[in-house]
């Protein structure tokens, strides 16, 4: 099937994966746009799975401060290197993960691998604002963008009103 560079440039747009990458998965769905991004988020949760042993020593500490100032967060995303720390995506997931922390109050952080079973780890949350993904799939994704492993390290959550903050590492 021939495949427009449009539509792979659409594809990448909204995946930010490779050309090659967008335009051999459009053509194994036979243009389905849809189809396509499933093919590249599982390719995505495929590479998650090489890396996962590979250390993680860098990385940033983000924070995101509710309206009004009453609830706060501050979360450790760590990478492996500190190229893939400066880049917008990896800001932007750090961001995304603190805004998460502050809403939703998770206890734990979680596991990449699966599901702690306690229901309220960050992890296998419902992503704020896409509940068809989880934050697990969030971080997955971007580990299949940026080509490292990625892990949320630990949390801390600040509200007024109430004694100390919840801090949460994945130590458990």
């Amino acid at each position: 099937m021939d495949i427009s560079a449009q539509a792979v440039k659409e594809l990448r747009e909204k995946t930010g994966a490779g050309v090659m990458d967008c335009k051999k998965a459009l053509q194994e769905s036979a243009g389905n746009v849809e189809k396509a991004m499933e093919a590249l988020r599982q390719k995505g949760l495929a590479k998650h799975s090489k890396l996962a042993g590979r250390e993680v020593s860098q990385g940033l500490i983000e924070s995101y401060i509710h309206t009004g100032g009453r609830i706060g967060a501050l979360v450790e995303v760590n990478c492996e290197t500190d190229f893939v720390a400066r880049t917008p995506e990896f800001r932007t997931l750090a961001r995304e993960v603190a805004m998460q922390v502050a809403s939703m109050d998770p206890s734990e952080v979680g596991t990449l691998d699966g599901g702690s079973g306690s229901g309220s780890a960050l992890l296998d949350q419902e992503y704020i604002r896409d509940p068809r993904k989880t934050i697990r799939d969030l971080v997955k994704e971007a580990i299949g963008k940026l080509g490292e492993n990625i892990q949320i390290s630990r949390f801390i959550r600040y509200e007024v009103g109430t004694a100390g903050g919840s801090q949460q590492t994945d130590e458990s």
